[in-house]
């Protein structure tokens, strides 16, 4: 028997969407990520870009436990003298809440060139309205 291994060309790519309306950001982020890789394929390749788009709307409507709201805070560095800058989860839902959901499923993909490609079949929206719609996704479910 010999061991299969899908080859990029041949991967058929379907489009998915998530509504992250009143769901936990963890959750979303599972979700999202696993649907990314490919892993809910038979066809899983470790090595090949196996995944599907992903399309997650609401984004500003996510919710976390706990006081998380107020204490988890996110931090970033310019590189130049002076260049550290810290916001809080509500402080960053309110200026650019696509971001919280970029970040948390950035961090559950892999660390190297395949997960740059991966990445970039996330697109995230804040509202409910999305441009993809001629790509006739899928509704995923938590």
């Amino acid at each position: 028997m010999k061991t299969f291994s899908a080859r990029a060309q041949d991967v058929k790519r379907d489009w998915w969407v998530i509504d992250a309306k009143d769901q936990m950001l963890g959750q979303v982020a599972v979700k999202a990520a696993t649907l990314l890789r490919g892993k809910h394929k038979a066809i899983y390749t470790t090595h090949v870009d196996t995944g599907d788009f992903v399309v997650v709307i609401n984004a500003d409507h996510i919710r976390v436990g706990g006081k998380k709201d107020v204490q988890k805070t996110y931090m970033s560095f310019s590189g130049y003298v002076g260049g550290h800058k810290h916001e809080t989860f509500r402080a960053r839902r309110e200026r650019r809440p696509e971001l919280l959901v970029e970040r948390a499923v950035k961090g559950m993909i892999m660390h190297n060139a395949l997960g740059a490609t991966t990445y970039r079949k996330l697109k995230v929206y804040s509202g409910a309205e999305h441009p993809h719609e001629a790509q006739n996704p899928k509704a995923a479910t938590l």
